[in-house]
């Protein structure tokens, strides 16, 4: 995106610095997001939320802003600048509202960027996914007092399995048969689990496991860090909503625990590293044990399997679906991500049963 229109959507906010340069960050899925040098001795992110895929901006914007206000108040003794360093902390466009709609159709928010910090795309030592499962549990513990009632839900049924097997059914019927022919293998295995896989829903439903706020994409490059390996804080909120912490640790597991990028085709190279997931759980356990009752306890491994296989799931709607929901770089994309979690599963199933 030329540099003119960065600058002049960054102007809409009150950072009171100056725009110097800025760059693309391609990490997502959904949104767009660039990084904002200024003139000052603060940089920021700037957001364009997807507004096809979250129907309600202002909605997810505010669960944002009271998400990190939230966690913020944990921190009575840090002054606003190091709150900014240990919270995600958001900017005011010069309306007021926490961001700017331009166009009658584009939304963006601006956050300040946190400063000597990394992201990882792929879990690479276990040090890592042990600050990791430390993270996700001091974001879930500073939310445990938090009013999930506040939050609007973003994405409704986001991880409701009964749902997402009824977009499934619907692209079965909707699919070309040439696609329904190289997924094939794949349909067999979403019949075969559909069962198993809607346990941690009807739990849910029956109340034996409580809703609380959670993050719900909690995938590894979603965790901040030092360059030292340190964890930092949780970013990208834009699906906070209630949800059970199910939804959370699963997600978490299913990328720091695969041996490749969730769009590796040599399959060969996919699979579940036992190892991250045990630092991983370590490292959440310390922070949530004492608050967590025995139901939520029990049913964690099974959160990977579920959260493996809805991702799996959602990435052969979209294939069946061409294409509609995820960015994709090359026909085949979604389901290349699709045959990976799928991978990724029997990997799991192997080495949990062991």
């Amino acid at each position: 995106m030329e540099a003119a229109m960065i600058k002049s959507i960054f102007n809409e906010f009150d950072h009171r610095f100056n725009y110097k340069n800025h760059s693309e960050l391609n990490s997502g899925h959904i949104n767009d997001t660039f990084f904002v040098e200024t003139d000052g001795h603060k940089n920021y992110i700037l957001q364009r939320i997807n507004h096809s895929v979250f129907k309600d901006v202002p909605g997810l914007v505010n669960n944002k802003a009271l998400t990190s206000n939230h966690l913020k108040s944990k921190y009575p003794n840090l002054s606003k600048d190091e709150l900014s360093k240990k919270v995600l902390s958001f900017v005011k466009a010069k309306n007021s509202d926490f961001y700017y709609f331009k166009n009658g159709n584009d939304f963006w928010n601006v956050m300040v960027f946190i400063e000597n910090s990394v992201t990882h795309e792929i879990v690479k030592d276990k040090e890592i996914a042990y600050e990791g499962g430390k993270l996700l549990g001091e974001f879930l513990n500073g939310t445990l007092d938090f009013d999930s009632s506040q939050l609007i839900d973003v994405i409704p049924n986001f991880h409701d399995m009964s749902f997402r097997y009824k977009q499934y059914a619907s692209s079965i019927q909707s699919a070309s048969k040439e696609r329904l022919k190289k997924a094939e293998k794949y349909t067999k295995i979403v019949a075969a689990l559909k069962d198993e896989m809607h346990i941690l829903q009807n739990l849910k439903e029956t109340r034996k496991i409580p809703v609380r706020v959670t993050h719900n994409d909690t995938k590894i490059s979603n965790a901040l860090f030092t360059e030292d390996h340190k964890g930092i804080c949780m970013i990208d909120t834009d699906t906070v909503m209630p949800g059970i912490i199910h939804y959370d640790f699963g997600d978490a597991i299913r990328t720091i625990c695969n041996s490749a990028a969730e769009d590796e085709k040599d399959l060969s190279k996919v699979e579940f590293n036992l190892e991250y997931y045990k630092a991983y759980e370590k490292g959440f356990l310390e922070q949530t044990a004492a608050s967590l009752s025995a139901v939520e306890l029990k049913y964690l491994p099974l959160a990977a399997k579920t959260m493996i296989f809805i991702m799996a799931l959602r990435f052969l709607t979209d294939y069946l679906n061409n294409d509609v929901y995820y960015k994709t770089k090359y026909p085949e994309h979604n389901l290349e991500r699709a045959k990976n979690q799928f991978k990724l599963i029997e990997s799991f199933s192997k080495k949990i049963a062991n």
